[in-house]
């Protein structure tokens, strides 16, 4: 079992950075590959970055490529996602998830509560 809880989100102008977190408890976070999906008012939830359990490699959303990095500190039991050169359409409610690798929501077993991003222009 793994909860997780997402931190770090906030109302930022066009252009600014953002970085979040996601905390997760238990003792085998190492272990699971994690992803970072965003949803939209409106739309349906859209999958953002993914990151294996290792931290050595890495996938994101076209839409996100070049301005959006993920990490994690294992140590910590934390995964980051750096947002830079945000923009209006980015604003969503950001959720963490576990235990998939990849762009699928259907394969990650664990989910957050969720933290709001607002840009406005």
């Amino acid at each position: 079992q793994v909860q997780l809880v997402e931190s770090g989100g906030r109302l930022v102008q066009a252009g600014d950075s953002l970085k979040l977190s996601c905390a997760a408890s238990g003792r085998t976070f190492s272990s699971y590959s994690m992803g970072w999906f965003r949803q939209a008012p409106g739309k349906d939830r859209e999958f953002v970055a993914s990151i294996l359990w290792s931290g050595s490699s890495t996938y994101y959303a076209d839409s996100v490529k070049g301005r959006f990095t993920i990490s994690r500190d294992n140590a910590k039991n934390t995964v980051y996602l750096q947002m830079n050169s945000l923009k209006p359409e980015d604003t969503a409610v950001y959720y963490c998830a576990a235990g998939n690798y990849g762009p699928y929501a259907n394969g990650y077993a664990y989910w957050g509560q969720g933290t709001q991003v607002s840009v406005s222009s």
